[in-house]
């Protein structure tokens, strides 16, 4: 059955497992042709509902099933009385199988059908019917001119499974990629369709099963899990006898120099998150803003590692990083931090000492990286990292053995054992410094609580995605502390406080 936005499935999977999906559905007695018949009534439904006042359809077709579908779409708007053409980016004459099928019964309904050229004029509803789920190199010519004639047209525009030119297993964008006001996607969602670049081209997003069984899906294991209200991890309630030793007590270090507003964020957000006790180690000209602005956490005035030491011996769980710097200081309460047998999230100048060498990362570890700070940690280019979010993040888990949180669009959380999870909420404007260090005491606050390394990184990163859509709509102008309330509030209705 269709979904909409808000109702789409958990499972992601890699463009060849969506093929050998599909091939499936015909092995078991669904010709190819009438998967195409539903794909093209999936994409008709959704584009009358998203435009019910137009008239006029102009479908851009390639060579492939694709086209296929983009074929049968022109059919039904011709039937429904529409204006209808084809512009013919890949030659028709090599259309095989079904799509040739779907491209003689256009021409047996009178659908006007021309070769695509620069000159041709876009009108009305444009369908992206070129490319497809099998792109797996930079989008050539004629394709490259079609997409930016599409882009260039400012007409409202659909595109079939995917947006041609983006990478269905990855999200980045081959060359040049069609920005899709509405695209209708089939059979498995693709995981290209929520990270990376994503965000920028898929516009609403419809899915449609084509009536394919459960027993379909039965032995392949998805590629990601997407992280929705339904299957987040959730903290027990509080009994009535609850008391602050049964929550935690959270340590927080940082706060070189200059950088005292990001350990103090993270101290706050620590706190709001329900850690039962919370202690900041900072340098001692914070002390007094931490006591201003957080009497509730105890702030330690810290010039050495020694002085860690014995605090170390009574809290559960450490954050370390933000602010921290890449000095002696902060260079010496890393290496403490190192040694200590705690769970542990390490975030910004923590991860970079860790890429230079200096300290190794300790067990039961989350790091949280940007696509910046996972590129130095794996010694490659962040352009290559933002190449392959979903492969970075799995080999950064596997390398350091750690769970990963690489944030950014559409964040991915990564375990050792191969499992990843995905997070595409959030918002435009969480453009901004500080939204990590709130992360960073957010995950260290779920850990303290007792929940594993996985479970707080998927349910921290969701709060923290939708805290900031929430507060987002409100627009430009988001401070980092804006989330805190908001992540409190999204917490407490996930996994109520008491019973």
């Amino acid at each position: 059955m269709p979904h909409t936005k808000d109702e789409l499935p958990d499972a992601l999977y890699r463009a060849a497992q969506v093929r050998a999906l599909d091939a499936r559905l015909i092995a078991a007695g669904t010709p190819g042709f009438e998967l195409m018949q539903r794909a093209a009534y999936a994409t008709w439904r959704a584009l009358v509902r998203k435009w019910p006042a137009a008239s006029e359809l102009t479908v851009l077709a390639g060579h492939g099933n694709n086209a296929g579908d983009g074929y049968r779409v022109a059919t039904l708007a011709q039937r429904a009385g529409w204006r209808v053409r084809v512009l013919a980016v890949g030659d028709p004459q090599r259309l095989q199988g079904d799509a040739a099928w779907a491209h003689a019964e256009a021409v047996s309904e009178n659908v006007g059908v021309t070769a695509w050229s620069a000159a041709s004029e876009l009108r009305g509803v444009v369908l992206d019917a070129l490319l497809g789920i099998g792109l797996n190199g930079e989008v050539r010519e004629p394709y490259a001119s079609a997409i930016a004639a599409i882009n260039a047209s400012g007409l409202p525009v659909v595109a079939v499974d995917i947006p041609s030119g983006l990478c269905a297993d990855t999200g980045r964008v081959l060359g040049d990629s069609v920005r899709a006001d509405l695209t209708v996607t089939f059979i498995g969602l693709k995981l290209g369709l929520f990270t990376a670049d994503a965000a920028d081209h898929v516009g609403e997003l419809v899915f449609n099963d084509l009536q394919a069984s459960a027993e379909t899906f039965s032995d392949i294991a998805a590629a990601a899990r997407r992280l929705n209200v339904a299957n987040l991890p959730r903290l027990a309630a509080r009994p009535p006898t609850a008391h602050k030793g049964r929550f935690g007590h959270v340590l927080l270090i940082g706060g070189d120099h200059g950088f005292g507003g990001a350990i103090l964020l993270s101290s706050e957000s620590a706190l709001r998150s329900g850690a039962g006790m919370v202690s900041l180690a900072t340098r001692a000209e914070h002390v007094p803003a931490a006591l201003n602005r957080v009497p509730e956490v105890m702030a330690l005035g810290t010039s050495s590692a020694n002085q860690l030491m014995g605090l170390l011996e009574k809290v559960s769980t450490l954050v370390v990083g933000p602010g921290l710097g890449q000095a002696g200081w902060g260079r010496a309460l890393l290496s403490a931090a190192a040694n200590a047998p705690l769970p542990q999230v390490w975030d910004a100048d923590a991860l970079n000492l860790l890429a230079s060498g200096v300290v190794s990362l300790p067990r039961d570890c989350v790091i949280t990286p940007h696509p910046g700070e996972a590129a130095r940690l794996l010694g490659i280019s962040t352009a290559e990292v933002q190449a392959d979010r979903p492969a970075a993040a799995l080999a950064l888990s596997k390398k350091h053995t750690a769970v990963v949180v690489l944030k950014g669009a559409g964040s991915l959380v990564a375990h050792p054992d191969g499992r990843l999870a995905l997070c595409h909420q959030g918002h435009p404007a969480m453009a901004t410094a500080g939204l990590g260090d709130v992360l960073a005491g957010l995950i260290g606050a779920l850990l303290a609580q007792g929940m594993d390394g996985f479970d707080a990184a998927c349910l921290g990163v969701w709060l923290h995605a939708n805290a900031g859509q929430q507060q987002g709509e409100f627009g430009r102008g988001l401070a980092a502390s804006d989330l805190i309330p908001a992540i409190r509030q999204l917490l407490e209705e996930h996994a109520p406080c008491l019973k």
